[in-house]
């Protein structure tokens, strides 16, 4: 039994040299493909250009007219005082005219401009909008439709950087275009201004209502104040700052207390330092006592003693102590000294007498501050109620204040009207119309047709389930290929062809032998049939083909004509067909007896002989196996050109038979599907198919390699791409 079917060059099913998967766009074969179907591209740009112009043609012209706002955040300030309804300035730019936006597209200006203009019941303006066709509307929907048409053309266009902004309508009247557009810009205007005075009438009358409350509260607190004020004889004086806070208010007792209260801490400064003069004139020595130092009196009795010392002693050393002159100097000493001692006691009783008098004012203040604080406590007690009413009466009189203000400010204010929208360009009727475009129409109704021509080229292309590349056969069949072969030229017969060593014919033949070479490790396969899905597709000139090629070669070829329901070979060759194969394989003939000599040297042909009763029977039988191992044992190739494989069962009992098969696939006749069928077929019975083999195929233009059989390259092509002989 043959094993696994091998494929050129070791190659996996299907796959490149390396087994790799994957697609990759080939832009190439993509373009083979829109030029295959460049007809239908063509036609549906047709298409598109006749639609295009017939719209340009059919539509009602339309033209837009706009005028251009500015739209500050704020209006110019004519006065100090502020707006009752001020822009949100915490807001960012983008929301602020977002929210701009969104009024020019609101229904209530829309409902505006149909008032102001006198549309609101008016069936002729929807008739024009509509390009002249009246309509029978009702009066309660003719105002809707009204707004609707308003609001569906109207348009605002953003100048990105600025704060410029288009206001814009279309219709089909080119002056009415521009009297709306000029009329949602000014109605624009005016409803901002509406909007301002309302919120300052609005204003006013709840100030008006505010203020007369406040001004009730505040007579009824202050009568509140002053009457709790005379039955608890709180007399209240003002901060010396001139503060109204009611904290800040002082009583007589609180005023008494704290001036008191500044004595004493005077008082006690004064004690301590007397009390330090006195402690420190006792501690240290009367004599070392600042006070007494600076004594003028003990300063003059100290220079006088220092004198009668100094006289003195400068008498002692020249006369006795008991000397009448040092007896009265000695005497003149102790009297120094004794009124010098009377002098600082004096200073002494001095010091004592202020500290004693610093410290008794202390006292007295003390006391006299002890019972304010009484008082003042007592006051303060008293005083809750009146800070409570006082803090009212304030809250209330700044209340009214502030009321006031902002009422007067109003007032003023509500009857200056300062816009922040003003209108710098004003809508002009329009001479052309904004649509219909021709040329755009042209443009994009050639782009429609193309995209949809090449749509409808690629999907033709991948519907189209035929076989008619390679790439068709490795990625669509998982079938190897082994060569492909051009169509016959008109008119020529293929001896003609296969005669011309350099014609694309016998080139692609070449090849195709030279890739069978290569399809075992023994070379050449001994025993082959050439077999196709259905009849047709040029297996039998490709049989011819290759037992040529081989013969040319130097090898023994026999080419057995196995289609013994219609056979060709003898037609084709030129032989005698009265005996052949039938013959053999109904033991009418040997082997030898029925091979006939061809015109090459070492090519020999076995015909099919006349067509018997039951082919399948005596191809399924003992014998054909027999048949092809003695021509196997007598020739070095032996060539079988076979019966196609669907809906008989010929072909798969030939291919058991047979060292190898290959597959005969027509291009742009055979399908996908049958192709896959036969496969299976051959596989079932035990035939080794070797690969397939695309006849009648017709290379693009450009293809990359020369001569014939360049590779061919599709949509998407496996990455690891298959070698080129």
């Amino acid at each position: 039994m043959p094993g696994p079917p091998l494929t050129p060059a070791g190659w996996g099913e299907g796959r490149g040299p390396e087994g790799a998967g994957g697609d990759e766009l080939d832009l190439a074969s993509l373009g083979r493909a829109l030029a295959a179907h460049l007809w239908l591209i063509v036609a549906a740009v047709a298409v598109g250009l006749a639609l295009g112009a017939g719209a340009s043609l059919l539509i009602t012209p339309v033209y837009k007219s706009g005028a251009t706002l500015q739209i500050d955040r704020e209006g110019d300030k004519i006065l100090g005082a502020g707006d009752v309804s001020p822009l949100d300035l915490g807001a960012s730019d983008d929301e602020f005219f977002q929210t701009q936006y969104g009024l020019l597209r609101g229904r209530a200006l829309a409902e505006r401009v149909a008032r102001t203009l006198g549309l609101a019941r008016d069936g002729a303006f929807i008739a024009r909008m509509r390009g002249g066709k009246a309509e029978a509307v009702s009066p309660a929907d003719c105002s809707e439709k009204v707004i609707d048409l308003l609001r569906d053309h109207v348009g605002v266009v953003p100048n990105r950087g600025s704060r410029l902004v288009g206001v814009t309508f279309s219709s089909p009247d080119p002056s009415l275009s521009a009297q709306i557009a000029n009329t949602f810009a000014d109605d624009f205007i005016a409803a901002g201004l509406d909007r301002r005075f309302e919120s300052s009438a609005y204003a006013r009358r709840f100030l008006e209502r505010s203020l007369a409350a406040v001004k009730a509260r505040l007579e009824v607190s202050e009568r509140d104040l002053v009457a709790y004020a005379a039955s608890q004889q709180i007399i209240p004086l003002a901060a010396g700052s001139g503060s109204d806070d009611p904290d800040a208010r002082q009583s007589l007792a609180g005023a008494d207390l704290e001036s008191f209260n500044t004595a004493l801490s005077g008082a006690k400064a004064d004690r301590i330092r007397a009390e330090a003069r006195w402690r420190e004139a006792r501690s240290g020595g009367a004599v070392a006592a600042p006070e007494v130092l600076q004594n003028p009196t003990v300063q003059q009795l100290s220079q006088d003693r220092a004198k009668l010392a100094a006289e003195y002693e400068d008498k002692l050393s020249l006369f006795k102590p008991d000397y009448p002159d040092m007896v009265e100097l000695k005497a003149r000493l102790a009297e120094t000294d004794r009124q010098l001692a009377l002098q600082t006691a004096a200073v002494l009783a001095s010091l004592h007498g202020q500290y004693a008098a610093a410290l008794a004012n202390e006292a007295a203040l003390s006391g006299q501050v002890a019972t304010l604080k009484v008082a003042v406590l007592d006051l303060r007690g008293r005083s809750i109620r009146y800070t409570i009413l006082g803090r009212e009466v304030d809250t209330n009189r700044a209340l009214y204040d502030g009321l006031l203000q902002r009422y007067k400010e109003v007032a003023v204010a509500g009857g200056v009207a300062a816009s922040n929208i003003a209108v710098v360009d004003r809508a002009r009727a329009p001479t052309r119309p904004s649509w219909p475009k021709p040329l755009l129409n042209l443009l994009l109704g050639g782009m429609a047709g193309a995209v949809a021509g090449i749509a409808l080229a690629l999907g033709r292309e991948g519907l189209d389930q035929t076989v008619r590349r390679p790439a068709d056969l490795e990625s669509g069949v998982a079938l190897p290929l082994l060569g492909t072969v051009p169509p016959l030229p008109r008119g020529m017969a293929a001896g003609l062809a296969f005669a011309d060593p350099r014609s694309p014919l016998a080139e692609a033949y070449q090849s195709l032998c030279a890739t069978l070479r290569l399809a075992a490790p023994d070379g050449f396969p001994a025993s082959l049939l050439i077999t196709s899905p259905w009849p047709g597709g040029g297996k039998s000139t490709t049989a011819l083909a290759i037992a040529q090629s081989q013969a040319r070669l130097g090898f023994r070829v026999l080419l057995i004509d196995a289609d013994l329901r219609a056979p060709s070979l003898h037609q084709m060759s030129g032989v005698d067909n009265r005996m052949g194969l039938g013959a053999v394989l109904t033991g009418a003939a040997r082997l030898e007896e029925v091979i006939q000599a061809g015109d090459l040297a070492n090519l020999f042909l076995l015909p099919a002989g006349p067509i018997p009763p039951n082919p399948a029977e005596l191809l399924a039988g003992s014998r054909f196996p027999t048949a092809i191992a003695e021509a196997t044992a007598a020739f070095d190739v032996v060539i079988c050109d076979g019966p196609p494989v669907m809906d008989l069962a010929d072909a798969p009992a030939i291919g058991a038979a047979v060292a190898a098969t290959v597959l005969i696939v027509e291009a742009g006749r055979t399908g996908r599907s049958q192709v896959r069928a036969a496969r299976r077929r051959l596989e079932m019975a035990g035939a080794r198919l070797i690969g397939a083999v695309l006849t009648r195929f017709e290379p693009p233009r450009g293809g990359y390699g020369y001569g014939y059989g360049g590779s061919e390259r599709r949509f998407f092509r496996p990455r690891a791409g298959r070698p080129r002989d």
